[in-house]
């Protein structure tokens, strides 16, 4: 989703085809755990409880994904800031 400026949300960027793309992910990745996301993979009993079904494995598996490449992201990203209270 793109807000009215057109710019993309913020775990997300915009690559040079103009398609946004989750961080850590590709533009197909992204289109796959955005359709598993949105409801279309469900958890399937095995009779001690729920566990989750293949569509629901590979939604977490593309989430770890997108997750570990924005953690190292933002952590470069405030590294390469400029220290903003400099008391010197």
């Amino acid at each position: 989703m793109t807000d009215p400026t057109g710019t993309a949300p913020r775990r997300y960027f915009v690559d040079a085809g103009g398609r946004r793309v989750l961080i850590g992910l590709t533009p197909e990745e992204t289109f796959e755990f955005e359709r598993l996301d949105s409801g279309e993979a469900q958890a399937a009993s095995d009779g001690r409880g729920l566990r989750p079904d293949a569509g629901e494995r590979r939604r977490l598996e593309l989430y770890e994904k997108h997750e570990g490449a924005w953690k190292a992201w933002m952590a470069q990203s405030r590294t390469e800031r400029p220290s903003e209270f400099n008391l010197y």
